[in-house]
């Protein structure tokens, strides 16, 4: 009775590498509401009423300005502030881009006046 190493390795889960661990077959887990929810067209206008009637949040006219001022790196110290304000890097980059096309619509309102 004798084992050669490598058929003992080939026929048993590895401990290394990228196949290590036991073979298990995988779970299809059901998908999160957030990831079944859709942006809706009636969301969409409810939130552009509310941006319209409440106006920008503090933190939010902070970004504003700094944009407006401008200047060296302005992106990042608005990205900065976003995300200690926000939490997380996917929140902060979105709303320095929704910020950031604010800016350029109240620019092209006043070019166009």
């Amino acid at each position: 009775f004798f084992f050669s190493p490598i058929d003992h390795i080939m026929s048993q889960p590895l401990a290394v590498g990228l196949n290590k661990g036991y073979p298990v077959e995988k779970i299809e887990k059901a998908a999160r509401p957030a990831q079944r929810r859709r942006r809706g067209a009636r969301k969409a206008l409810v939130r552009e009423v509310i941006r319209e009637v409440a106006g920008l949040a503090p933190y939010e006219r902070r970004l504003l300005d700094a944009l407006k001022t401008g200047g060296i790196g302005v992106d990042k110290r608005v990205y900065k502030t976003a995300k200690k304000r926000l939490g997380t890097h996917r929140r902060a980059l979105a709303k320095r881009e929704e910020i950031k096309t604010l800016y350029s619509q109240l620019r092209a309102r006043q070019a166009g006046n």
